[in-house]
């Protein structure tokens, strides 16, 4: 019984972080920024994202990947991290889950904060900060 409650506020929680994060589509991406409003990159904008919950993650994207629980991707559920690699070769970005197979992300200068498919590029992997 307790294990389901867990679970619940677990996606509650994450589905709360997914929402907060989605409020931001449309800001700029600012290389090295983490300000929601101003310009975050793709690590500013899901550490500034999980700050407002009391969750305090490195800065980087590689080194947030080591700031939680690895999950398989066929676990996800909002709010949890997926990271990738551009080059094949060492983690270069990270994206919110926010379900239905969407990601929100601060992708680029061109693009800002915004959604995509989470399976744009194989994620290298799937973690829960939560």
């Amino acid at each position: 019984m307790e294990a389901s409650t867990e679970s619940s506020s677990s996606a509650s929680t994450g589905e709360a972080i997914a929402n907060y994060a989605l409020q931001f589509v449309g800001n700029p991406y600012v290389y090295g920024g983490t300000s929601l409003t101003s310009g975050a990159d793709c690590s500013g904008f899901v550490q500034s994202v999980f700050a407002h919950f009391g969750i305090y993650l490195s800065r980087t994207a590689a080194a947030q990947s080591t700031n939680g629980t690895t999950i398989s991707t066929s676990e996800l559920q909002a709010g949890d991290l997926l990271f990738y690699s551009s080059t094949g070769s060492g983690i270069d970005h990270v994206a919110i889950y926010i379900g239905g197979g969407r990601i929100v992300h601060a992708a680029n200068s061109t693009r800002g904060i915004c959604t995509d498919n989470a399976f744009y590029s194989t994620p290298v992997c799937a973690v829960r900060c939560y």
